[in-house]
């Protein structure tokens, strides 16, 4: 069973039941993570494991109505978290990966299912070995257990961070996670001539987002030099405006479904509803990318989908998110999701789609 802690109100006994995650953000970011919690919840107490990225949660809710109200919010901030279910204080690595083991062969849900274990560490943690190097020695200790072990796609997550002085662990749907990579650090590997890691935003979005860019057309690509998100879009089949005034990677000029305006987006004229896709990733200053891409909107077809970046280059950047997405709503967009993915370090990408 979780870990809960009652308090009593007053005289009429009502117990608040609490309930306790790891929950992690893109570094530098726990603190607005938290503070879309203290929104949802009222009362948020944390405790920092790793400065401005994972912190220790307490919410004043039971574990499965706190997972469902985060999940139904869709946090921008928060990347990834997992119940805090067991805990282990200041014993020796043996006596705990003992521990742990019994906790997990005690959960009776396992039974025939297959769990995927995901292991963290802080770096002055007592196990002094790698993370990969614990995930192999708890698979060892659970061996004769009556299930099976998957990385990804398994039915339930046993989850781990090993801090200084404790470890912390809880077993969940992937789902309930919020994303079933381990601390929501989606890995890609870099492929042979892959123009820039810029791709791997939009790989992540695509995957995060549901998109099935498969579906579109005719995409128009601003700001696209040197070519990282033109590449994929050419992967997935489609035709592609890109627009920049800096030069494109060769291999992105050689396919013959791309057309290169080697101009400044603001220059550019086209067809009413032209594009059933636009994307946006400018390292421009959040709100004059805004206007220019509100002001390119025309070429978007009704229905048709953007996705764009946000630089958060503001010290409040809660609000600054809410004028440019109010910006976009205003210009006939309607907000899907606007999320801190992975992949974006400090900005945000909204996935919207025009309804007018």
């Amino acid at each position: 069973m979780n870990e809960i802690d009652e308090h009593f109100r007053g005289n009429d006994e009502q117990p608040t039941v609490n309930s306790r995650f790891i929950c992690t953000a893109n570094h530098g970011f726990a603190p607005y993570a938290q503070e879309e919690l203290r929104r949802l919840f009222g009362s948020v107490k944390s405790t920092v494991l790793v400065a401005g990225e994972v912190l220790l949660v307490t919410l004043p809710d039971e574990t499965i109505s706190a997972v469902d109200q985060i999940k139904a919010h869709a946090p921008m901030f928060l990347r990834h978290l997992f119940p805090v279910q067991f805990q282990e204080e200041g014993s020796s690595v043996e006596a705990a990966l003992s521990r742990l083991a019994s906790f997990v062969m005690n959960r009776s849900e396992l039974q025939g299912q297959i769990l995927s274990v995901q292991v963290r560490k802080t770096n002055d943690s007592h196990w002094e070995e790698s993370a990969g190097a614990l995930k192999q020695a708890i698979m060892d200790k659970l061996a004769d257990a009556a299930f099976d072990f998957a990385v990804r796609g398994a039915d339930f997550v046993l989850s781990l961070f090993v801090a200084k002085d404790f470890w912390y662990a809880g077993i969940s749907r992937a789902d309930d996670n919020l994303s079933d990579w381990s601390g929501g650090a989606v890995r890609f590997q870099k492929e042979e001539g892959q123009v820039s890691r810029a791709k791997f935003k939009l790989l992540e979005a695509e995957a995060a987002f549901g998109i099935d860019f498969t579906v579109f057309r005719k995409a128009l690509d601003i700001g696209a030099a040197p070519g990282g998100w033109t590449s994929f879009l050419l992967e997935r089949g489609l035709q592609v405006t890109a627009v920049d005034p800096a030069r494109m990677d060769s291999s992105v000029l050689q396919s013959p479904r791309l057309t290169f305006l080697r101009k400044n987006a603001g220059e550019v004229k086209f067809r009413d509803s032209e594009f059933d896709v636009l994307v946006c990733d400018m390292s421009w200053s959040p709100k004059q990318m805004a206007k220019l891409v509100t002001g390119l909107l025309y070429s978007l077809a009704r229905g048709g989908s953007a996705i764009v970046t946000v630089k958060l280059m503001h010290k409040k950047p809660l609000a600054l998110i809410q004028d440019v997405i109010s910006s976009f709503e205003q210009a006939g967009m309607q907000v899907q999701q606007a999320k801190q993915l992975f992949h974006n370090r400090d900005e945000i990408t909204l996935y919207m789609i025009k309804y007018s």
